[in-house]
C-alpha cells in the first residue's frame, strides 16, 4: 500500500496540545489531542509540565512515524508565545516552564523601567503594552535577579516553539515571530534587539535567528523540520498567502485581536494606551495590531442572559439575525476612554427588564459589543484596507457579522474559515521543502456579509 505523503505540525495551546497531519493540498487528515495535566513552579503557582509535554512530543511522533498509513515528508511547530524554557549546557532543561499569568514582582518593574528610560518610552520603543510576563524577556530579568544561579546556568532560552522543534531536532534557534511579539525584547525602531538585551547580557542566551521558512534540523536524520513559530504569527499565514490586497484579520475568541499587516506606522503614546501592540510576521515585517476582551465579555453576558430570560447558557447560538431589533436604534458610539483590552460595553449598565424577549437583548448586546469593537479596530484601520476578514468564534455569528457589515458600510466583511489556521500557518512555511504542488487557493472559506440600510451605527 503507498504511504499519503503529509506535514506533521504540532500545534500547542495552552489547554490541548495536538498532533496534525496535512495532506499535499494542505487538507488536515488526521488529528490527535492531548490535555496534559499541569505542575507547579517553586511558588506554587499553575505552570506547563514541562517534562511531561516533552514525552508526549516524542511519542506521538514515534507512534505516527511507524504508522504505516502516512509518510512524514516534514515537520514543523506552533504553540503560545510568552513562554520560555531554558536549557543547560548538556542539554537538560532547567527549572520549570513559568506561566505568564504569573504577577510580577512591583520592585523589578519598577527597576527595570526606571532604568531604561520609562514605561512609555520604552514601550514605544518595544511595540509592548507593560504587561509583567507576558513581556516574556521580563522573565529572563527576574531570573537574573531574583535566581542568579539559576541564571548563570542557563546555556540557552528558547521560546516554546523553539523549545518543541529542539525536542525532535536537537537544535537551537530563535525565531523572529516569537522574539518580535510583546516581548520587550525587540526594538522596532533599529529593527534588532533592544539594547537592554546585551547591557542585561542576555544576549549571550539567545540562540541565532534562523528564518521561518527554513530548515532547523532534520529528525531521524532524513525528516526536515522548521524552528517553529508563534501560534498569533502562523494563523496570520494562510491570509497573506492567499490575499495580496490590504486587509485586517478580525481573530475572534476570548481576545478580539484586529491585526493589520500592511500598517508599518510607529505606534503612537495613544495607541500603546488602547493596548495597541506590534508582531513581527514571519517575513520579518510590523503587524500591527489591537485587541478587545470581546469574547470573555460575550462570556460573562451570555450567562447572565441566560438567567434572567430562563434559557439555556449556549441559547444565544440559536438566535437569527433580526434588523427590527435595532431598527430605530441610533445610540452614538462610546469613547473608549481605558485600555481597550478592559473597557467593557455600555450593555453592562442596561436594564434587562426594558427588553420582551433574549433576542431583543442580545441583539442589543452585540450591536453594543460591536461598536467597542469599531473603535478598537480603527485603531489600526488604514485607507488602504478595503476588507476585514473575522475568524474564529464570533465568525459563526449572524447577529454579530450583520452588525459588523453595517458598522464599516464600505467594506467587504468575510466571516472566514480556515481549519486550524495556526497549524496550517506552520505548515505552509515548509511548502519548498516538502511538497513540490502549487499552492492550493480554497484553503480559506469566505462568506459576505453586506451592510443593511436599517440599521444605524
Amino acid at each position: 500500500m503507498n504511504k499519503q505523503n503529509v506535514i506533521a505540525i504540532f500545534d500547542i495551546g495552552k489547554t490541548n496540545k495536538k498532533l496534525l497531519l496535512f495532506d499535499e493540498q494542505y487538507k488536515l487528515v488526521q488529528e490527535q489531542s492531548e490535555q496534559l495535566a499541569e505542575t507547579t513552579d517553586e511558588d506554587g503557582f499553575a505552570c506547563e509540565d514541562v517534562q511531561a509535554l516533552t514525552q508526549w512530543v516524542k511519542n506521538s511522533f514515534d507512534a505516527i512515524t511507524d504508522n504505516g498509513q502516512f509518510e512524514i515528508k516534514a515537520v514543523n511547530f506552533s504553540t503560545y508565545g510568552a513562554s520560555f524554557v531554558y536549557i543547560d549546557a548538556a542539554g537538560k532543561v532547567i527549572g520549570p516552564l513559568y506561566n505568564y499569568l504569573k504577577e510580577y514582582p512591583g520592585y523589578l518593574k519598577e527597576q527595570f523601567y526606571k532604568s531604561y528610560g520609562g514605561e512609555t518610552t520604552f514601550a514605544k520603543q518595544t511595540a509592548s503594552p507593560v504587561l509583567g510576563n507576558l513581556n516574556s524577556g521580563m522573565q529572563l530579568y527576574r531570573l537574573k535577579y531574583q535566581q542568579p544561579e539559576t541564571f548563570a546556568h542557563i546555556a540557552v532560552a528558547l521560546h516554546l516553539p523553539q523549545y518543541i522543534s529542539y525536542i525532535l531536532t536537537r537544535k537551537t534557534y530563535t525565531d523572529i515571530t516569537s522574539i518580535g511579539c510583546h516581548t520587550n525584547l525587540f526594538d522596532f525602531n533599529s529593527h534588532q534587539y533592544h539594547p537592554w538585551v546585551k547591557q542585561e547580557g542576555l544576549d549571550t542566551k539567545f540562540a541565532a535567528i534562523l528564518p521561518c521558512n527554513s530548515i532547523a534540523g532534520f529528525v531521524n536524520k532524513t525528516i526536515p523540520a522548521g524552528a517553529g513559530l508563534h501560534d498569533s504569527s502562523a494563523a496570520l499565514i494562510p491570509y497573506l498567502a492567499a490575499f495580496q490586497e490590504p486587509f485586517i484579520l478580525l481573530s475572534t475568541g476570548t481576545w478580539c485581536i484586529s491585526l493589520n499587516a500592511f500598517n508599518d506606522e510607529p505606534l503612537s503614546e495613544e495607541e500603546l494606551h488602547q493596548d495597541c501592540l506590534c508582531y513581527l510576521s514571519y517575513q520579518d515585517k510590523m503587524v500591527k495590531a489591537s485587541r478587545l476582551f470581546a469574547g470573555y465579555e460575550h462570556e460573562q453576558q451570555a450567562k447572565i442572559l441566560a438567567g434572567h430570560f430562563n434559557q439555556p447558557l449556549n441559547h444565544f447560538s440559536t438566535v437569527q439575525y433580526n434588523p427590527s431589533f435595532i431598527k430605530n436604534n441610533t445610540t452614538p458610539s462610546i469613547v473608549v476612554t481605558n485600555a481597550a483590552m478592559v473597557s467593557a460595553s455600555r450593555f453592562g449598565q442596561r436594564d434587562l427588564n426594558d427588553f420582551q424577549s433574549y433576542e431583543a437583548a442580545y441583539h442589543q448586546f452585540i450591536f453594543d459589543l460591536i461598536q467597542q469593537q469599531v473603535q478598537s479596530t480603527r485603531l489600526v484601520l488604514q485607507d488602504t484596507v478595503k476588507r476585514i476578514f473575522v475568524d474564529g468564534g464570533f465568525s459563526k455569528n449572524a447577529v454579530y457579522m450583520h452588525l459588523l457589515a453595517n458598522a464599516f458600510p464600505h467594506m467587504e466583511i468575510f466571516a472566514a474559515s480556515v481549519a486550524q489556521a495556526s497549524a496550517l500557518g506552520a505548515a505552509l512555511v515548509m511548502h519548498a521543502h516538502w511538497n513540490n504542488k502549487t499552492l492550493p487557493f480554497d484553503i480559506i472559506e469566505l462568506k459576505l456579509y453586506t451592510h443593511s440600510n436599517n440599521v444605524f451605527l
